[in-house]
Formats: C-alpha cells, sequence, structure tokens
C-alpha cells in the first residue's frame, strides 16, 4: 500500500512537472480570470480555448449551431403557425403546444405535433413527425392518443422542401463569396 502511494506521489509529480515545462499548466491569478462560471466559460470561447470530446475533438471546423443545419432550419420555419412548447436541437426534437381552429366548443379536438430528427441529411428517412390529438368531452375528460393524420405527410414533405431550399440558398452564398476567392488563388497559381 505504501508502495503504492510513493509510485502515485512520484507519477504525479512528474505529471505537475512535465505539464508546467511544456507550458500547458499556467499558473493563473484570481484577480485575472472571473469567478463566476459563466462568465469564465464566455472568457474561455472568446479567447478560443476549451477541450472537446467526443464528435469532432480531431476535426477542426466542424460547429453544431441550428443556424447552420437547413434542415432544422426548414422545419423552424415550416412550424411557424403554432407556438412551440420544446425545440430542443442538441436534442433533436421540436413538439409544439396543443393547439385547435375550434373555438370554444363543447367537444373540443386539440393537436400536438413533435418533429424528431434522425439525422442532419435532407432525405426522406431524416424526420419523423407525429401528430397527437386529444379529445376532451366534458372539462376533465379528455382522451390523448397518438393519430395517423395526412398533416404528417404535408409537414415532413413541406420541410423537406424548405430545407432543401435552405441549403441551395446557403450553397449558392457559399459559391459566391468563398468559391470566388478560392478561384482568385487557383488563377494565380496557374498564370505564375
Amino acid at each position: 500500500m505504501i508502495i503504492k502511494l510513493i509510485k502515485f506521489s512520484i507519477l504525479s509529480i512528474f505529471a505537475i512537472s512535465l505539464l508546467n515545462s511544456c507550458g500547458l499548466y499556467k499558473r493563473s491569478d484570481i484577480k485575472d480570470n472571473p469567478v463566476n462560471v459563466n462568465e469564465r466559460v464566455k472568457k474561455n470561447i472568446q479567447e478560443g480555448r476549451g477541450i472537446r470530446f467526443g464528435r469532432g475533438a480531431t476535426r477542426g471546423g466542424d460547429f453544431d449551431f441550428a443556424s447552420s443545419n437547413p434542415l432544422w432550419r426548414g422545419a423552424i420555419d415550416v412550424m411557424d403557425f403554432v407556438p412551440l412548447t420544446n425545440a430542443s436541437y442538441s436534442g433533436g426534437i421540436i413538439i409544439t403546444e396543443w393547439f385547435s381552429a375550434e373555438k370554444n366548443s363543447e367537444n373540443s379536438r386539440e393537436l400536438k405535433i413533435s418533429v424528431q430528427f434522425m439525422t442532419n441529411e435532407i432525405r426522406a428517412d431524416a424526420i419523423k413527425v407525429l401528430v397527437f390529438e386529444k379529445s376532451c368531452i366534458q372539462i376533465n375528460k379528455c382522451e390523448t392518443k397518438k393519430i395517423k393524420s395526412k398533416l404528417e405527410g404535408e409537414l415532413k414533405l413541406a420541410i423537406l422542401k424548405k430545407a432543401a431550399l435552405f441549403e441551395k440558398g446557403d450553397f449558392k452564398k457559399y459559391k459566391e463569396t468563398e468559391g470566388k476567392k478560392r478561384g482568385k488563388g487557383i488563377d494565380k497559381k496557374i498564370n505564375k
């Protein structure tokens, strides 16, 4: 037990000295770093610091922002006719509130829509649209069930079409800005 503790201590001292000599470990003063966690995170992001684990850890230039995903943008745009309860990009789901076209009828029928993202690629199986119905005979006597509706297919098609338009617009914008810059560099190399 004591031998293991001595080995661990020697290994720890070696690791700390190695990190310190390589410049990976830098002693800092409390007045230079914010105490609040959110301010510290903001400062680290601004300075480009941080460690990435998992997907994208070895690659550079990847970003997972909802604004860069045409499928997500298309779904948000199509679903703007109803208030959203949950729109979680990281969770890959959009859920609407209960809504109804009928006004104050005795037998009310409300719908809720859920859009699940299976992949970021624009293809037929990329999203799953579910429609739920809540029927109320009286105020406290309601029944909720998942229903098969033409609305599922229509929403899915509308989202895919909108996503394709967003992607086409993004590609066109990229081609006009970045593509021209890259093309000029190639022209210079060819003319040399």
